[in-house]
């Protein structure tokens, strides 16, 4: 098993109807993950609005994930101030937590030497594992192969990467250069089956929210060398990646949207997110009967 486990999912987080952080709601939803598949959670990434949370908000979500589970909790600690992003993850290293996402700085799109320098700094303010997160389309920066390698060789406590780069021939190239115990996780539900390919241990999803059952048989059969059945279960997941972000209604307004149809009250997101689009509602009850009747068919 991987060290954070195979299947972990990118958590929402709840606010209530004035748009206050929800911290019952945080317990509630994160035990229910828990119990519906779940290896792990990362609390405070993007999935969770972290843009929006204050330095308070995002203690408040770390510790009380912490209480509601037992299962391993990474918090996302780093912004585009690696000052800034050293203090949290020092407060939030005190919480419990098993581990730190430190995604790559966005915005200022830094040299390569400024990205590797700004990892370090934060790697060295905690004990804990760090997992490097690359995710361009949002930092406006990829994190090269080099830099990469260069983190997985030289900072011990670099413990995996969390790919949402979109580019799987590159991170192939990125496995045969890194330890053995360094872990690869997909950080796109879309490509988490092509990452199995070249090596990824487990995924950080978002349709995780309500197919993480899906996600461990996947991993299951993959692991038994069931390549077909893999890509059937994948097949059978198909429309929940889709459903969960687009241009109309980006990530993560319908994992909130799906999980309030569930009954997990998480409120709406903040702006500049705001209310879902309408409509969003239905095709989320669609999608989830759609993939039950799946699930059913599946076990016949």
């Amino acid at each position: 098993m991987p060290r954070f486990g195979q299947v972990l999912t990118a958590m929402v987080t709840p606010f209530d109807k004035n748009g206050e952080l929800n911290l019952d709601g945080v317990r509630r939803l994160a035990k229910w993950l828990q119990e519906n598949g779940n290896d792990g959670l990362v609390v405070g990434g993007t999935t969770g609005e972290a843009s929006t949370l204050t330095d308070d908000e995002k203690l408040a979500l770390f510790a009380a994930t912490v209480e509601a589970v037992t299962i391993p909790v990474i918090a996302g600690t780093v912004t585009n101030d690696t000052k800034h992003s050293v203090h949290l993850t020092q407060q939030a290293s005190k919480l419990g937590i098993a581990g730190i996402l430190a995604v790559g700085p966005y915005y200022n799109r830094p040299s390569q030497a400024g990205i590797l320098a700004h990892m370090k700094a934060v790697c060295a303010a905690t004990t804990l594992p760090v997992v490097v997160y690359d995710i361009p389309v949002r930092t406006g920066r990829k994190i090269s192969t080099a830099t990469l390698a260069k983190l997985a060789n030289e900072v011990k406590n670099v413990a995996a990467l969390k790919d949402a780069s979109g580019n799987p021939a590159e991170t192939a190239m990125l496995m045969t250069q890194v330890p053995k115990s360094f872990e690869l996780l997909s950080g796109d539900d879309g490509l988490t089956l092509p990452l199995m390919a070249i090596g990824a241990a487990g995924v950080i999803g978002v349709a995780t929210h309500w197919t993480a059952v899906d996600h461990q048989e996947m991993f299951k059969k993959w692991n038994a060398g069931d390549v077909a059945g893999a890509r059937a279960v994948n097949s059978r997941m198909l429309e929940s990646f889709a459903f969960e972000t687009g241009d109309d209604n980006p990530n993560p307004l319908p994992s909130k949207v799906m999980m309030n149809h569930l009954g997990l009250d998480v409120g709406e997101a903040r702006l500049p997110m705001g209310p879902p689009p309408s409509g969003l509602a239905e095709r989320a009850a669609k999608v989830f009967s759609n993939l039950q009747a799946a699930r059913a068919a599946a076990q016949k």
